[in-house]
């Protein structure tokens, strides 16, 4: 996918690209309540351990989504990450720059790019 639409981060050696797509969106959505609600979710998780497995169950949703992709794509198959690939191939320490990975993930992911007609001031009237 190209960078406009994702974050990259490391897992085990192996570079992962971070996508929202629709599909992603609304398993976050089937989660969370939506996007808008997961920041405030993540921030009020009760436990050190539950906060980290919402951000490890964040990453393996939106790296997987690139991966679904190129399958989808590709004849030859990539292996889906799984949770618990992240948590052996990971540190704690780690989490905090993927936190900055989901987050300019699902910024990309939710950007709109708007572009405004420019109007012809030299054909009007004046009245």
């Amino acid at each position: 996918m190209t960078n406009e639409r994702s974050a990259k981060i490391t897992i085990g050696g192996l570079d992962y690209e971070l996508i929202l797509t629709t599909k992603a969106t609304k398993e976050i959505a089937k989660r969370y309540g939506g996007l808008e609600d997961l920041g405030e979710k993540l921030m009020k998780a009760e436990n050190f351990e539950m906060a980290l497995d919402e951000i490890v169950w964040l990453i393996t949703l939106l790296a997987n989504q690139n991966i679904y992709i190129h399958n989808r794509l590709n004849e030859e198959k990539k292996e889906l990450l799984t949770e618990d690939d992240v948590e052996l191939l990971t540190s704690p320490a780690e989490m905090a720059t993927f936190k900055d990975a989901i987050m300019e993930a699902m910024f990309k992911g939710t950007k709109r790019h708007i572009e405004s007609e420019e109007t012809d001031t030299k054909n009007e009237v004046d009245e």
